[in-house]
């Protein structure tokens, strides 16, 4: 089987995610896509966040209807409240899948770069591929010359990368999906009580509809931004 883990806050999930993940779905034949909403992520301790509730219930909804999408609980908040880490994530799906079955993660390009500051990212690289999403201003060629395996260097937008991937590691670039939404433009969307309509599924923008999510004072989620 290919199983491909997604993950991220998904504060909330949107149309960009979902076309990310059918892209995927069709150029690498995934058998699964599992949609990992992070309870605790490392980066954000004690962040902005809407309640893991909520965001694993907008992943479901999201969910629905999508062929070999599954909805995960896997990094659901510990009664420690340790933070999720991504490589342990990828080890228990590791640990149930077959010796002949094959392990992708998903993920964005800002994210990809990012990698040096993950826990243990080189375990990471050993454990799954890499499909990487790109954006414009970052194109899959550029990416693919600079950064090579052991090496470093500047991806098309100028912009440095302290990435060093271990020999062997599989990247594999996943372009042509161009969908400029971000979940922050979201929220305050949602916060200035407008429609959310072509950029959250229809069930999604229910569901935040009814629970009122993201308005100041709601959920235990202050009006503000935190970034």
């Amino acid at each position: 089987m290919n199983i491909a883990i997604f993950g991220g806050t998904f504060d909330p999930i949107h149309s960009g995610h979902l076309r990310a993940a059918r892209a995927a779905a069709r150029r690498f034949e995934l058998d699964r896509v599992l949609f990992v909403p992070c309870g605790v992520p490392p980066h954000k301790v004690g962040g902005n966040l809407a309640p893991f509730p909520h965001r694993f219930a907008m992943v479901a909804l999201a969910s629905q209807g999508e062929p070999g999408f599954v909805p995960s609980l896997l990094e659901a908040p510990k009664p420690d409240h340790r933070p999720n880490y991504s490589v342990e994530t990828a080890q228990a799906v590791r640990r149930m899948l077959g010796s002949r079955d094959r392990l992708y993660f998903i993920l964005g390009i800002d994210s990809f770069l990012d990698l040096p500051h993950w826990k243990d990212y080189r375990r990471l690289c050993e454990l799954a591929d890499f499909i990487v999403a790109s954006r414009p201003g970052f194109g899959g060629r550029g990416l693919m010359t600079s950064i090579r395996d052991g090496q470093a260097g500047k991806v098309d937008s100028g912009k440095e990368s302290k990435l060093l991937l271990p020999r062997g590691a599989g990247v594999h670039v996943l372009s042509g999906v161009r969908a400029a939404i971000a979940s922050r433009d979201i929220r305050s969307t949602a916060r200035a009580g407008r429609s959310l309509t072509g950029l959250v599924p229809p069930l999604v923008e229910e569901y935040i509809r009814k629970e009122e999510l993201y308005r100041s004072g709601r959920n235990g989620r202050p009006g503000r931004e935190d970034k």
